[in-house]
């Protein structure tokens, strides 16, 4: 349930951000279409490409990018003449360069921000699989066994392979060996 509901939200959202897309390339290009060529009509056309950001496809700024330039250099051909050709021109390209330089670095800040989050989710799913054993922890002063959260008292060793990525490997110290087996010749032959 919580899946469709997320996935509609989804859907919802990138049909708002198409239709906005196209409003506001339409409402450019009429304006474009109105304007003296002399002004740079083009640059608005940056708000178009900075809203195709809230869908995460790169493809979708690209193709924004390119139906603005194209929108940019057909306005050129159709608006009402005014101003020196070298100003309507430099205008023009100085507009191309403004949609595309905007596109480029935001993707580009875009696939940063990408990886950051991608290296925070990583770190979390470290954190989630990293056990480490803190607190008190109730042990035997006996038998050394310990209590866990359910009052089960369990081998040490147990414990810890289960609270932890720490696996036993036994093994007998000098001491204990002595106390255990004495000076018995059969021991120490094994050795």
């Amino acid at each position: 349930m919580k899946r469709e509901k997320k996935s509609t939200k989804i859907i919802n959202t990138h049909l708002s951000v198409y239709i906005i897309c196209v409003l506001l390339f339409t409402m450019i290009f009429v304006i474009d279409l109105f304007i003296p060529l002399g002004v740079a009509a083009g640059v608005p056309y940056i708000a178009v490409v900075l809203v195709s950001l809230w869908i995460p496809k790169r493809n979708f700024t690209i193709w924004v990018a390119f139906v603005s330039s194209v929108l940019t250099i057909t306005g050129l051909f159709y608006s009402p003449v005014g101003g020196e050709m070298w100003k309507v021109l430099f205008n023009r390209v100085l507009a191309l360069f403004a949609i595309w330089t905007t596109a480029m670095l935001t993707l580009q800040r875009k696939t940063i921000e990408e990886e950051r989050f991608r290296a925070v989710q990583e770190a979390k799913q470290m954190l989630e699989e990293t056990k480490i054993l803190r607190g008190l922890i109730p042990i035997c002063a006996s038998c050394k066994k310990i209590r866990d959260d359910k009052g089960y008292w369990n081998q040490i060793e147990i414990y810890i392979e289960k609270h932890s990525d720490a696996h036993f490997s036994h093994g007998i110290c000098k001491e204990c060996q002595d106390k255990l087996y004495g000076d018995q010749d059969w021991y120490k032959r094994k050795k």
